[in-house]
């Protein structure tokens, strides 16, 4: 396979022109006209008149590890609002104004696991929804814009004062409006709290107007390190080059994780840097680890969607990035001399300055490497022979590592598959590929790459038919309950105190006002659980409503929708209210109403709720009493289960239990 596919020196050139000539085999003529060829459709790779941009890194939203897998070099978190942010809601380290608490969620634990695998590994943050506090009753997070920054830095500080984790960049607001004088208070408070390394990235959306407002306003121009723009189709604009920034695809991919999300990885982390000067590539998602029914399902670069069985896939993606992030690290340089290949794919080429050099090649085709967005212009991709000359420093190169990655029919799939090395200790500095459709290639002077291995995961299970929590855990880990998906308002573990009795640990929705949001948020609170496909199911939970007259609790079946798409969720939503009453609607939002009535209900007193779904019939129970039966529901045919509270309202849950079949 190697001597197929890579044509080591022109010592071998003279053998397959002898062997050629001599009709000793079909298998040595594309090596005759490759070298005869080579001379006029050579690409050069030279260090000699100096040298590209500096390499930042690769990496993924919310890490990675030297020479094994991934090897990503940049982590990007999400610093949580309490607002829904695609596929469900981060907690805020302040729900409240004199709230503080820098262990809640996730993302800390998980930029201390990124730490432990790679020590030099870059952290950012980045905020998509704000606590409500914030906005002072506008959705808007400049309202006071000493607050916010104060904010921001209050979770850069508590980072590293609780995690001894330091920030390396921190960004405005996801995808959404800049101000411009808050980047320049947040850049001021930043080197007043003595955090002068953390440096900013703006803004996290288009190229413009940010680029613009940087060369009109030399202040921001000077505090602004990065222009990160998301999803660029590999292109850039005339402004943000001429700030003479360091330019990154902030977020990019967003691609099902199987062949074509591959192509699409490895096609832009070549040329984004080919077409746009783009230094660093950052992936959403790092891995899919949500239930997959939500938007964007398997749209990480590897898939851990089963905590109930801990099944895991390493898709293809990973083995795309170990094209470039085993061979290069921040701080190498991309040479001058890169580009695309005359039939179709790109390269591009990085040395530390010390003599080593990587090569990476790709030739993904317009078919197999369309990224979820933008719209990708056709082009076309063929089977050509591509020469490389080594000039200046690289010209003295004796060897080079081979990898390579094939996608595309399982018989012809290869995955980071490392080859015979190239000699080219007689060759001149020259070398010569036989390059066919949605190929990778590196070629490296380090040897220090590796696969790597590990166990076969555990095999893939439903969630489990028969599901229950008492939330009796003293001291948790997490501060969300395993395996709930808030989707609006947050869920965590709760003491009560005033309760020593069977509800002293229970689950709680902890917001008493909407943040400022980032998505199209419900005007209810809800977490998910459970398997999609459930269609026959019992839910069972204890319920406590903790605001007189106007609060309200439901727990729900059948719920059909998620994420960003949380507001439009159809299901059977069974609800009591403080004002006495119960509800039973076929949507989230209320408009669909089954049957009303008076049910003896109050505020602060535990009740126990029963949801019974077969067939097209329902019926629920209040303290085990039946209180509606029989209701015709025809949509959703199946879905989660879900428990809520009908706003922002603090209350209480537990001792859930929910038995289902499909």
């Amino acid at each position: 396979m190697a001597e197929r596919l890579i044509q080591a020196s022109w010592q071998r050139r003279a053998k397959a022109m002898t062997a050629a000539a001599g009709l000793a085999g079909q298998a040595a003529v594309p090596l005759l006209l490759c070298a005869l060829l080579a001379p006029s459709g050579a690409y050069v790779l030279d260090d000699s008149e100096g040298l590209g941009r500096e390499f930042d890194g690769i990496g993924a939203v919310s890490g990675g590890g030297p020479n094994f897998g991934a090897s990503l070099h940049i982590l990007k978190v999400e610093i949580g609002g309490d607002g829904q942010t695609t596929d469900g809601t981060e907690p805020s380290h302040m729900h409240y104004a004199l709230d503080e608490n820098y262990f809640r969620g996730y993302e800390w634990w998980l930029m201390k696991e990124a730490k432990k695998r790679n020590p030099n590994i870059t952290l950012i943050g980045l905020p998509w929804s704000f606590p409500g506090w914030l906005g002072k009753g506008f959705n808007w997070p400049y309202v006071n814009l000493q607050l916010t920054a104060y904010y921001i830095v209050t979770w850069i500080v508590g980072s590293k004062h609780y995690h001894d984790l330091d920030i390396d960049y921190i960004g405005i607001w996801n995808e959404r409006a800049f101000d411009i004088n808050y980047i320049k208070v947040l850049r001021r408070m930043l080197n007043h709290q003595g955090l002068q390394h953390v440096k900013i990235i703006a803004s996290d959306n288009l190229w413009e107007p940010i680029s613009a407002s940087m060369l009109l306003d030399p202040e921001l121009l000077k505090v602004i390190d990065v222009i990160g723009a998301h999803y660029p189709g590999t292109l850039t604009v005339k402004d943000a080059r001429l700030t003479k920034k360091k330019l990154w695809s902030s977020e990019d991919f967003s691609t099902v994780n199987g062949d074509m999300g591959a192509g699409c990885w490895g096609r832009i982390l070549n040329q984004n840097y080919v077409n746009g000067y783009m230094t660093s590539t950052i992936a959403w998602n790092l891995v899919a680890s949500y239930y997959q029914q939500l938007p964007y399902g398997r749209c990480g670069l590897m898939t851990a969607q089963e905590p109930w069985s801990g099944h895991y896939v390493v898709e293809a993606p990973i083995w795309v990035s170990a094209h470039t992030t085993q061979f290069t690290q921040p701080g190498w340089y991309y040479l001058k001399t890169v580009g695309h290949l005359e039939r179709g794919g790109s390269y591009v080429a990085l040395t530390d300055g010390l003599g080593n050099l990587t090569v990476i090649i790709e030739t993904m085709s317009y078919k197999h490497s369309k990224c979820i967005r933008p719209l990708l212009p056709y082009f076309n991709v063929s089977h050509q022979f591509a020469t490389f000359d080594l000039k200046g420093s690289f010209s003295q190169i004796q060897e080079l590592q081979v990898w390579y990655t094939k996608l595309g029919k399982p018989s012809e799939r290869f995955l980071f598959k490392q080859l015979d090395s190239l000699w080219l200790l007689d060759s001149g500095g020259s070398f010569t590929l036989e390059l066919q459709e949605d190929e990778l290639f590196t070629l490296t002077t380090l040897t220090s790459g590796r696969k790597g291995s590990f166990p076969p995961p555990p095999k893939s299970q439903r969630f489990p038919s028969v599901y229950e929590d008492n939330f009796n855990i003293d001291y948790p880990f997490f501060s969300e309950a395993p395996n709930f998906a808030d989707q609006t308002g947050v869920f965590e573990y709760y003491v009560n105190m005033e309760d020593p009795g069977d509800h002293r640990f229970t689950l709680r929705q902890v917001l008493n006002q909407r943040p400022i949001t980032w998505a199209a948020d419900a005007f209810n609170t809800i977490s998910v659980i459970g398997d999609y496909s459930w269609s026959n199911l019992t839910i069972k939970c204890d319920v406590y409503i903790e605001t007189p007259e106007k609060g309200g609790v439901f727990i729900a079946g059948r719920v059909n929708k998620g994420g960003i798409l949380i507001r439009s969720a159809r299901g059977i939503f069974f609800w009591i209210f403080a004002n006495g009453t119960y509800r039973v609607t076929g949507d989230l939002a209320g408009w669909i109403i089954y049957s009303l009535g008076h049910a003896d209900v109050t505020a602060k007193k535990w009740y126990t709720l029963t949801l019974t779904l077969n067939g097209r019939f329902s019926s629920g129970k209040l303290n085990g009493k039946t209180l509606w039966k029989n209701i015709s529901v025809n949509f959703p045919e199946n879905g989660w289960a879900a428990i809520g509270t009908h706003s922002f309202e603090f209350a209480q849950f537990d001792n859930f239990r929910v038995e289902a079949s499909h």
